[in-house]
């Protein structure tokens, strides 16, 4: 039996009450059917291959003209400071490769990802809608000119002054997980139009979500039967699978859970028909094609066309990631032995590398200026394991005193990297600079030089 007969004879109609224990039955046959058509995309040769190719001769180009302009030994404070290129060509590149992947799914961007005027402005005009989770960032939103109906606040447990302030701004889209939060929305936003976010599994994920937001199937309704006795608005069901993840038979999983819910709440509470599902976030540009394939999987057969639900999702770091990359400067250097360093430059864990303790991220660094010459286009510079090519072993610092402050402990260098040098660490647009902190006095509030910001 294929996993679409599987979903036929269990969803005989979108209307169909499921039973969760009946569907636990053939939970095996649908685990074989899906893990084969992964296995298949696994073996796909074509599933890991980028759609496109970054700009690669305009960022260095924008690279190479500030880094002219500073002389180690004359600049004033700070002029030396790390600094970002973003490409807004790129983020409008991965907008249109998301509407070829998920032709059904609108995206409302995932501000907290990287909150920057442009990028809220160029995905904007592009046509994408926004996921927010404050009020800084629903007002920062708004003031682009966005609609409020283009904007999901997306956090199952916020402040009553701010669900005030989204009730007088008209944002009605909003996520919940528990009584408590129905009630205050009761009492602060009646006319919210809700989603009832669910748990998933999300333990192949590097961010996990799951451990703090999401109802667990099981406790669904107590939730629904709230929302009947306060005659509340529930419009659809949200989820995330968390980001990083390495299995995407969650994703498959999460929307079968959703159509459970879309099913009991009309036939077991009486509630209208639920019209939205939000697929949430997670996605990265190196797995989209597998994660989307999924998806697609899972929507033919839980949520087809006929039933006239709309999907949603909240993609933050797939837009953004490979549209920025940041250069530093070497400010000092300990030399341990002949081949052997510790090198500082000026960024780090505290600034926009904050992302190597929150978000797991692992960045890459690569000589960009050495020896009097640009070595951009040479990405061998740089190994995580030891290779012939690549014979100079350094440990990389941030500027703080701070011994939490380390960008990689071990890395392999081409180059014999000096004081004065440059390196640069591409895709660094997620979840970077949305969390710098001056810790330490360092201001990490990081010059951005935008490219290709006419391209529409």
């Amino acid at each position: 039996m294929t996993s679409a007969e599987i979903s036929k004879n269990l969803f005989a109609s979108t209307t169909t009450l499921v039973d969760y224990s009946e569907l636990k039955k053939v939970d095996d046959t649908t685990e074989a059917v899906l893990e084969k058509f992964l296995d298949d995309l696994k073996n796909d040769v074509d599933i890991s291959r980028l759609p496109h190719e970054q700009a690669h001769a305009e960022i260095f180009e924008a690279l190479k003209q500030r880094v002219d302009k500073i002389s180690n030994e004359t600049c004033d404070p700070g002029e030396e400071n790390s600094f970002f290129v973003c490409d807004l060509g790129e983020i409008e590149r991965l907008y249109k490769n998301w509407k070829v992947e998920l032709p059904r799914v609108q995206p409302f961007y995932a501000v907290k990802c990287n909150p920057d005027m442009k990028i809220i402005n160029k995905l904007a005009s592009l046509g994408a809608n926004f996921d927010c989770a404050s009020k800084l960032e629903i007002d920062k939103v708004l003031t682009s000119g966005v609609h409020p109906d283009r904007i999901i606040y997306a956090n199952p447990c916020k402040a009553a002054s701010f669900i005030r302030y989204a009730a007088n701004n008209n944002v009605l889209k909003s996520t919940f997980d528990n009584v408590e939060e129905l009630h205050k929305i009761k009492k602060f936003h009646p006319n919210s139009e809700l989603f009832l976010r669910i748990a998933t599994d999300d333990s192949t994920a590097q961010c996990r979500l799951s451990t703090k937001y999401g109802c667990e199937m099981e406790r669904v309704d107590s939730l629904l039967a709230c929302i009947k006795e306060l005659g509340l608005n529930l419009v659809g069901v949200s989820f995330h699978v968390g980001s990083g993840a390495s299995d995407f038979s969650s994703l498959y999983k999460a929307t079968r859970d959703a159509r459970i819910v879309f099913d009991k709440a009309a036939n077991d509470y009486g509630l209208p028909p639920l019209k939205t599902l939000d697929v949430g976030g997670g996605f990265q540009l190196e797995s989209f094609k597998e994660a989307s394939a999924v998806l697609r999987l899972a929507l033919e057969e839980y949520f087809p066309i006929s039933s006239n639900v709309d999907i949603i999702a909240e993609p933050g770091r797939y837009l953004v990631a490979s549209a920025f990359t940041l250069a530093a400067n070497v400010i000092a250097k300990r030399k341990l032995n002949e081949v052997e360093s510790m090198i500082y430059v000026n960024d780090g864990v505290y600034g926009n590398m904050n992302c190597i303790l929150f978000d797991h991220q692992e960045p890459t660094p690569r000589t960009l200026w050495h020896n009097e010459n640009f070595h951009y286009d040479d990405f061998g510079s740089t190994s995580s394991q030891p290779i012939d090519s690549c014979p100079y072993k350094v440990s990389m610092w941030g500027p703080t005193c701070d011994g939490l402050d380390c960008i990689t402990k071990e890395h392999y260098m081409k180059h014999d990297l000096v004081v004065g040098d440059w390196l640069y660490f591409p895709n660094l647009g997620a979840y970077t600079s949305s969390a710098a902190t001056p810790f330490n006095g360092f201001d990490q509030t990081a010059d951005i030089i935008y490219i290709n910001s006419n391209e529409i």
